[in-house]
């Protein structure tokens, strides 16, 4: 488990480009939040036209997932995804180094009880999220609430992984590497709460597929495997960044019994619940993954 940044950040020539790009993501996040929300959009409308290989990646997402829409109705929805995928870089860059007293002006927060009610009667919550451009300003604000603790990927770049360690640190109860599973279940054996995002294509682990948006989708188990390992209740957590400028957080609990002794049952449900989330904010789901890269049955991948 780590709760703190190493306590010395490698500071040698070849760190110096990761180093570049933190100093300007530590700038960004001072930037006046109005200011933020219309550069985010621009920024995104950039990266739309620059980065030509995951606009194809986004545009195939929502061909395959919103058949019913027309061309220009998808058109319009891509659009308005990388604007928020720009938001969400400079969201990301407050969420680690800057002040989030702006977003919380508007804040709606919904279900918290939920959570609470599972920690008295002495259970670990797994809050159960997908990868969306809000992820991780959203973490820091429902942190505001609960002490959610985290796991993340770690990064090859010894600069990059005291970045990421040090910007969660400011907000999250701990960070476990995502291979750390039995710290992360000695953790929700104390009642502690685990956020957690499965909803991407994993490249290990146990993994079935599962339908998402009406297509098979190579999906982890590990929400089912943790909560029967651990006996902690699973809640879903959805966050939207609303037109007003202000952001909804709604915590439900998952569907009783969960989990059940059927894993492939158990992801099935989470992947709907993620679908949801993604069907009501459609703009903010992080379509630029290749989510279909693996198929069943040796079918060639859509992308």
């Amino acid at each position: 488990m780590s709760t703190t940044p190493p306590p010395r950040p490698p500071l040698g020539p070849r760190h110096w480009p990761a180093w570049a790009g933190i100093g300007l993501m530590a700038l960004a996040a001072r930037i006046p939040w109005p200011l933020q929300r219309v550069l985010g959009r621009g920024l995104g409308n950039v990266l739309r036209v620059t980065l030509p290989a995951r606009r194809r990646v986004a545009a195939r997402n929502l061909a395959l997932c919103f058949p019913e829409l027309d061309a220009p109705a998808r058109d319009a929805l891509l659009r308005g995804h990388f604007q928020a995928l720009g938001i969400g870089l400079f969201e990301f860059a407050r969420a680690w180094w800057g002040s989030i007293a702006p977003l919380r002006r508007g804040l709606v927060v919904e279900g918290v009880e939920h959570i609470e009610a599972a920690r008295a009667a002495g259970r670990g919550v797994i809050v159960v999220s997908g990868h969306f451009t809000t992820l991780e300003v959203c973490g820091r604000l429902m942190c505001d609430y609960v002490p959610l603790a985290g796991m993340y990927r770690p990064h090859s770049e010894a600069a990059m992984e005291w970045a990421v360690r040090r910007g969660r640190a400011r907000y999250a109860a701990a960070m476990f590497p995502k291979r750390d599973v039995r710290g992360v279940v000695r953790h929700l054996k104390r009642g502690g709460l685990l956020w957690y995002a499965p909803d991407q294509d994993p490249s290990g682990g146990d993994a079935v597929y599962v339908p998402f948006f009406g297509r098979p989708a190579h999906s982890l188990t590990s929400t089912h495997q943790l909560a029967r390992m651990s006996g902690a209740a699973v809640v879903f957590f959805r966050h939207v960044r609303r037109a007003d400028g202000g952001y909804t957080l709604s915590l439900t609990p998952a569907p009783d019994p969960y989990p059940t002794t059927d894993a492939t049952a158990d992801t099935a449900t989470v992947m709907a619940a993620i679908e949801a989330m993604a069907r009501a904010a459609p703009d903010q789901y992080l379509w630029i993954h290749r989510r279909f890269k693996r198929q069943p049955d040796g079918q060639a991948p859509p992308y």
